[in-house]
């Protein structure tokens, strides 16, 4: 908004007489100048340069409905923000000519004595939860990071070879049969990783719906239709 104003006055025009077009074009001139001096340039800068261009482009076409319209509102954002900066100058004349007063520090006297009456129960209760919030700032307990630390890991590979050790004397098994088994997590998420990377290889494939799906083991270099 700043540069704006600086280009409307810069020309000595009314803010509600400007011509949009000649300021589009002044005010991308002024960005293009910053960023060919590699002069680091606020989004402010950018977002209004964008939409100067569009109210550029919609002067083009045949009807200028829309662009007169955005014309106005830009020009109303203008004069309220001209307004702003005259009467934030004003009340900047105003406070200068304030006078500060200090006073002096003074010492107080402090009677350190607690003289309020609790019941033994309220005691308690503070008691409790000053000695939580004391356990809230020490680090968490080597068993917090035992589900996490020591969990067992099971790799992709490993599962694909239990895969192909469940096919051992048959080519066809039910899909949910090799989660049976599974101890963790993640076995589970590993053994439907090793299916759909056996499935991309076609070493394997699907028949049927839902719990009835079944795994079909895929000669090597084969599709599902050369089963």
């Amino acid at each position: 908004m700043d540069l704006l104003l600086h280009l409307i006055s810069k020309h000595k025009l009314s803010i509600s007489d400007v011509p949009i077009l000649l300021l589009v074009e002044q005010y991308l001139e002024y960005v293009e100048q910053m960023q060919s001096e590699n002069l680091e340039i606020a989004s402010e800068f950018l977002e209004m340069a964008a939409r100067l261009v569009y109210i550029k482009t919609v002067f083009l076409l045949p009807t200028h409905e829309e662009a007169e319209k955005l014309a106005e509102e830009l020009k109303g954002e203008l004069t309220e923000y001209w307004d702003c900066q005259i009467v934030a100058g004003k009340l900047q004349n105003l406070s200068s000519g304030f006078n500060l007063f200090a006073r002096l520090p003074e010492e107080f006297e402090i009677d350190p004595t607690y003289t309020r009456l609790h019941e033994p129960l309220e005691l308690l209760r503070a008691y409790d939860d000053a000695i939580g919030k004391g356990k809230r700032k020490l680090p968490p307990p080597i068993e917090a990071f035992s589900g996490i630390v020591s969990g067992k890991i099971v790799s992709v590979s490993s599962r694909i070879s239990f895969i192909f050790r469940s096919f051992f004397g048959r080519s066809k098994k039910k899909f949910l049969s090799f989660f049976e088994t599974a101890e963790s997590k993640s076995e589970m998420v590993a053994t439907f990783l090793a299916f759909l990377t056996l499935a991309k290889a076609k070493r394997v494939a699907f028949d049927g719906e839902g719990e009835e799906v079944e795994v079909l083991l895929l000669k090597k270099g084969k599709g599902a239709n050369e089963e």
